[in-house]
């Protein structure tokens, strides 16, 4: 008999649910709960009933420890849109990208921004994808200058 990839455990500091898709969308559930309520990112994690896969809680309190300067970044590079009016998922999907651009230099940059535009196009508007590609390809061009 013979085992499936999806069967077999998950190397060590590989996500527990799988992919690394998985865990940006388990990242993005949490930033949005905590962007919704108003909370510290870092405050979600303590309440997380479970363990988190390693690199979603990387997401999650990267994103926390750092959110003065991607949202920075954010209204810097986004024309003609308060953070405030951006659809919470696009928002936290831009926070999660870019602290993956700034912070993350083991995840190719084309990677991380392709998986950012299909949660966006999966859970947000149908100009999502396009914003968010537009908005992380941009802001890489600055902060990745040759990766």
């Amino acid at each position: 008999m013979s085992t499936s990839p999806e069967s077999e455990p998950p190397e060590e500091g590989e996500p527990l649910l799988g992919t690394r898709r998985q865990a940006r969308e388990l990242a993005l559930s949490l930033l949005y709960e905590a962007d919704t309520k108003t909370v510290a990112p870092s405050a979600i994690l303590a309440d997380f009933p479970i363990e988190p896969d390693p690199f979603a809680a990387d997401l999650v309190a990267g994103v926390g420890e750092h959110q003065a300067e991607i949202d920075d970044l954010i209204r810097r590079f986004a024309r003609d849109w308060t953070i405030d009016r951006m659809p919470v998922v696009d928002r936290n999907l831009l926070r999660i990208g870019i602290y993956e651009l700034l912070q993350r230099p083991d995840v190719p940059t084309a990677a991380l921004i392709s998986e950012a535009v299909e949660l966006a196009r999966r859970y947000s508007t149908e100009e999502s994808g396009r914003f968010v590609n537009g908005m992380l390809g941009r802001i890489a061009e600055e902060v990745r200058v040759g990766r």
